[in-house]
């Protein structure tokens, strides 16, 4: 069995094209499109990683991050954003990310770099 992961985006195609796509790449893939949903999946569901939409509408990514974080800090978090900046960079591995990507994230990328923290 692979990775565990969850995607957090509210965009439902763009979610369910990633789920897709990670699946066919060996993943049990969770989704939520809020950060609400995807808090109450963290604490009570294990996952490896978690890979979340920075621009949710129910909350900014710095402090979803932060609360995902409080609930399980060992626990992978990888950012995307079509709005990527230096800063929006630095304060988000700053706040515990693992990696901030662009959107449409290298998906070939991504799946390495999971596959690389859960093994």
């Amino acid at each position: 069995m692979g990775a565990k992961v969850l995607l957090i985006d509210d965009e439902t195609e763009f979610l369910e094209a990633m789920a897709d796509r990670l699946t066919i790449r060996g993943m049990t893939v969770s989704t939520a499109e809020s950060v609400y949903d995807a808090l109450q999946q963290v604490e009570t569901k294990i996952f490896d990683a978690v890979v979340m939409d920075f621009m949710m509408p129910d909350m900014d990514g710095i402090s979803a991050l932060k609360a995902l974080k409080k609930i399980k800090p060992e626990l992978h978090v990888f950012l995307l954003t079509g709005y990527a900046t230096v800063e929006k960079r630095e304060e988000a591995i700053q706040c515990g990310a693992d990696a901030l990507f662009d959107k449409p994230a290298n998906i070939d990328l991504l799946t390495k770099i999971i596959q690389r923290v859960y093994s």
